[in-house]
């Protein structure tokens, strides 16, 4: 067997996050393979416990509580994905995007495991293909099973090998690349296959990973439930379980069971210095799994509620500045022209607090509550509006696709507002700035809206729930929030094409 040709690279930082899918063969997996992870396994008691003193046989120790009848029963189900991609040349991997994907899996897959990777950094012009590895699992005896979408995404064919060996072709029924999910269809029946939990997995449990690292399938590792709810930054819908069972390249789309022998989640990346496994790999919830499989069965696509609202999180500085007790909720930062929220009556400065009376914690909350609801459907939002609370009725849209520009401002002087390290200038008065607010020229780095996220080019809409269009607008909102006894000050900010409120100490005059 040939090794795999070396993967192009870019360091990020220390800590990388590396999707699992894997172009590797069993040889390079020698050269990637790490040290192995000592687990510690409870012991069992045992009547022949030793006395003080006296001799204790091997073959009456206390022996060591193993997973091996787990995985006995639920290992046959675990099946390698191989896909067939199409190599392309490094030009043509540098301008590869999808409008699909969201931007930090974007990144990820141009970096880490892409399958359709060229077979060299100088690839030749004519088509080559090359096979991409993966994991997945029958989640019924008739042939579904679920991997990851960037295990099969690009792939010109896709083939399953069962644990016993056998190899069959498979049709890729549809994918999710918001939640990397994808499910897939072999001909057949009476397949062995594993039930997802219903039931949240918590932090400390016992889990068993099984899947295709490398190549080498039928690989299981052990470890617990690290942490819940993650955001690694990958999309809108994050909320990875962590795991410390290793995982590496290949064990995407494999799955993580709990002692009772469910699926509790779907192996998905790691954070990784040198793109082995340390421990820390990430895993989508068996209820995110469910939910988006009845779709993709049913429809080959998933559709997700969209209220049209730009939100943001509630810090303790904007629960101050509104007056509230706890930085909870979800804070709209523009309603989006003619979007559901907008004709619903949803206002910039609103904090959504609940949705069909279940509290949001945090704006990815929002996201992820309102996106599992169906288009067309009617939400119930909890609003607090300055102070007061209100319950307005939203009828939900499909999501639409993501839409991404840019805008740039040139720089102007006008008037420095010295205790907050702004330079401002009536909006109208620069070039590229629109017509609205007061724009930042220049920002101090070491003043307290550099702190805040505050460039050269955002505009100031609102200082305090007041629209302002010169400098003088925004120094007046200030002083009236001082005198009013305010610690910070909100203001509402357009920042290329997005808008934000951003909360600001107050200082002095």
């Amino acid at each position: 067997m040939q090794p795999s040709p070396t993967l192009p690279r870019k360091v990020l930082s220390v800590r990388r996050l590396v999707l699992l899918a894997s172009v590797a063969s069993v040889g390079a997996a020698l050269l990637f393979g790490g040290p192995g992870v000592q687990t510690n396994i409870p012991f069992v008691t045992s009547s022949a416990s030793a006395q003080s003193g006296s001799q204790v046989s091997a073959e009456h120790a206390p022996r060591p509580t193993g997973f091996a009848d787990i995985v006995e029963r639920v290992k046959p189900a675990v099946i390698g994905v191989r896909v067939k991609t199409e190599a392309v040349s490094q030009r043509e991997q540098m301008q590869f995007n999808s409008e699909d994907l969201p931007p930090g899996l974007e990144q990820f897959f141009k970096r880490f495991g892409m399958p359709g990777l060229p077979n060299s950094p100088n690839s030749p012009r004519g088509r080559q293909f090359s096979m991409a590895q993966g994991s997945g699992f029958f989640i019924s005896p008739d042939g579904y099973a679920v991997t990851n979408n960037h295990v099969v995404e690009r792939g010109k064919s896709v083939e399953i090998q069962a644990d016993d060996g056998k190899t069959y072709p498979a049709k890729v029924v549809g994918t999710d690349p918001k939640t990397d999910l994808a499910l897939l269809k072999v001909d057949g029946d009476n397949f062995p296959y594993v039930r997802l939990s219903d039931k949240q997995p918590r932090i400390g449990d016992w889990v068993i990973a099984v899947g295709n690292p490398f190549g080498l399938g039928g690989t299981v590792t052990a470890g617990i439930v690290s942490a819940r709810g993650r955001d690694i930054g990958a999309g809108p819908y994050d909320d990875f379980i962590q795991i410390d069972a290793p995982v590496n390249r290949g064990n995407s789309g494999g799955p993580t069971f709990d002692v009772d022998g469910n699926v509790i989640g779907v192996n998905t990346a790691i954070f990784s210095p040198n793109g082995g496994s340390i421990g820390i790999g990430f895993a989508i919830p068996a209820e995110t799994v469910r939910t988006v499989v009845e779709q993709l069965k049913d429809h080959g696509s998933v559709t997700r509620g969209w209220i049209g609202v730009q939100i943001q999180p509630v810090n303790s500085d904007v629960a101050d500045s509104l007056g509230m007790k706890k930085a909870e909720g979800a804070l709209v930062a523009e309603p989006q022209a003619g979007g559901p929220a907008a004709k619903a009556g949803i206002a910039s400065g609103d904090v959504i607090t609940s949705v069909n009376g279940e509290a949001i914690k945090d704006a990815r909350d929002l996201a992820k509550k309102i996106g599992a609801l169906a288009p067309g459907a009617t939400a119930k939002l909890g609003v607090l509006r300055q102070g007061t609370d209100k319950v307005i009725s939203v009828t939900l849209a499909e999501y639409p696709k993501d839409q991404q520009a840019r805008a740039k401002s040139e720089d102007r002087e006008t008037n420095t507002e010295t205790h907050l390290g702004l330079t401002l200038a009536p909006a109208g008065s620069v070039a590229g700035s629109g017509s609205k607010g007061v724009v930042v020229t220049a920002v101090e780095p070491d003043g307290p809206a550099a702190e805040r996220g505050f460039k050269t080019g955002d505009v100031i809409l609102e200082v305090a729930g007041k629209a302002v269009s010169n400098p003088s607008d925004v120094r007046t909102a200030l002083n009236e929030a001082r005198q009013g006894g305010k610690r910070t000050v909100l203001m509402r900010v357009k920042s290329g094409e997005s808008t934000k409120f951003v909360a600001l100490p107050l200082g002095r005059a």
